[in-house]
């Protein structure tokens, strides 16, 4: 076979995403043989001509698909509003300008109906991370972002503080032999989770390739500022977790979809601007319709997403505490890359995207960490509309990664380090605690957002060698 693209397809009618997706599966699989020509002039043919061939056995399922829907117009052209819709900054005064500039211009969009900027915001790709956007009946892929249903897991274990000081070497061992990091390779021992037997990976072609991808990927994490921490959590006296007020062992976890994400997230955003067009500056924020074939497509593959990132945490936290004969009490988790189905203050319905922001609806529990030497907040949100019954997903950056490079040595973090007695095995200087923003000033920014339940502290931790 030739190499059949998605214009080949556009070319000659072919303009139902869905379609398209069905169209290439079927011509890798039994068009092998084909020259490109010979395809395009057989797909023409069952184009022009789909009745008959609604009895073969391979070309019926096209030919089917033809007939049983109307295919979509190609694409559709947008201006910007002339007013942006509102939205709220917090800790303002902390946010670099472009951020600023990044959220006034996706507050512009036809389909915005609301917004919010949080305390630990920075530019990003389209929306800035620590932006949140309500939509009316649309879903941005690019809002959503690249590691879609990236999250924060945390097992509160059935042990005190000192466990962590007493079996330091055993829990580093753990961490070593139990967690995997980066794009190559993964664990010795295959994982299993019922998220490999999902129906989707087989329903949407483009699917069933990454399958074998996230087999291979399940229980690991990703690279960057993604970790997997033991620490001790000190808990608040007359917490909402309704556990005592003590300090406890517990284990954290960041890391989200891997390649499977990754690859949702490049194919919808391509689908999205092919048939969403905007002025060119605001192409990233295209949108697809959730009425549209596309617009379910997405949302289908980013649920899809989003478990297989739950079911990573899952797999990690129950490979080392097995190894280390721990016991849970209690879990917290959720996404901060994802978007959501919600209603606003007023009753609107609305798709509210959270592109690197933790949901905080009333008494709804979350994470936010600092850096590897700061602690970590276990907070519950107080469903504040302005947020959009959102919060920070952590300090945020405060230098780009190059910067973070030119101005920490190997000898100065492993200083910082010693200092704040966590002992990091892999990472690297691009991550130091001081390329994020001061924790405790993005916490004051949204006190109206969230109630703080306790404190992580980080022990041991375990990063990808960047």
């Amino acid at each position: 076979m030739g190499n059949l693209k998605t214009k080949d397809l556009t070319k000659i009618g072919y303009t139902n995403n869905q379609l398209i997706s069905l169209v290439l599966g079927i011509a890798s699989k039994h068009f092998k043989h084909h020259s490109n020509d010979q395809l395009i002039d057989l797909l023409t043919e069952i184009k022009n001509n789909p009745e008959e061939y609604l009895q073969d056995e391979v070309a019926g399922k096209i030919a089917g698909k033809i007939i049983g829907k109307v295919a979509e117009p190609q694409f559709k052209a947008f201006e910007l509003m002339a007013t942006p819709a509102p939205y709220k900054i917090y800790g303002g005064k902390d946010i670099e300008a472009v951020a600023k500039k990044q959220m006034d211009l996706a507050m512009l969009l036809p389909v915005s109906v609301q917004g919010a900027l949080m305390p630990d915001a920075h530019m990003g790709f389209g929306l800035p991370i620590g932006g949140v956007l309500a939509a009316d009946n649309a879903v941005i892929p690019y809002a959503v972002g690249m590691d879609i249903g990236c999250r924060m897991a945390l097992t509160i274990i059935d042990e005190s503080d000192t466990f962590i000081k007493r079996y330091d070497y055993k829990l580093n061992q753990a961490l070593r032999n139990h967690t995997h990091f980066g794009m190559e390779g993964g664990l010795d021992v295959r994982q299993e989770h019922e998220i490999l037997d999902s129906a989707v990976f087989g329903q949407i072609p483009f699917l069933k390739q990454l399958r074998s991808k996230a087999v291979r990927q399940l229980g690991t994490s990703g690279s960057g500022n993604h970790f997997v921490e033991f620490g001790e959590i000190e808990l608040a006296e007359n917490n909402t977790l309704g556990l005592p007020g003590k300090k406890y062992a517990a284990l954290l976890s960041h890391s989200g979809s891997r390649g499977v994400g990754a690859a949702i997230a490049k194919y919808y955003t391509q689908v999205a601007m092919n048939t969403c067009k905007l002025p060119r500056h605001a192409q990233q924020l295209a949108w697809l319709d959730m009425n549209s074939e596309a617009g379910q497509e997405y949302w289908l593959t980013m649920t899809l997403a989003g478990d297989y990132a739950r079911a990573c945490h899952e797999r990690i936290h129950a490979n080392l505490l097995k190894a280390l004969g721990l016991k849970s009490i209690m879990v917290i988790e959720n996404h901060h890359n994802f978007a959501w189905k919600d209603t606003l203050a007023d009753g609107r319905e609305v798709i509210v995207h959270r592109k690197g922001a933790t949901p905080a609806h009333t008494n709804e529990l979350g994470i936010i960490p600092g850096s590897i030497t700061t602690p970590a907040y276990i907070v519950s949100g107080k469903g504040t509309d302005n947020a959009l019954f959102s919060a920070s997903h952590g300090a945020g950056r405060a230098m780009s990664r190059q910067k973070a490079k030119d101005n920490m040595t190997v000898s100065g973090m492993k200083k910082l380090l010693a200092n704040a007695d966590v002992t990091l095995i892999g990472g690297s200087v691009e991550e130091n605690p001081q390329a994020y923003k001061d924790i405790e000033t993005v916490m004051q920014a949204q006190r109206e957002l969230v109630n703080i339940e306790g404190k992580f502290f980080p022990r041991i931790s375990r990063m990808n060698k960047d």
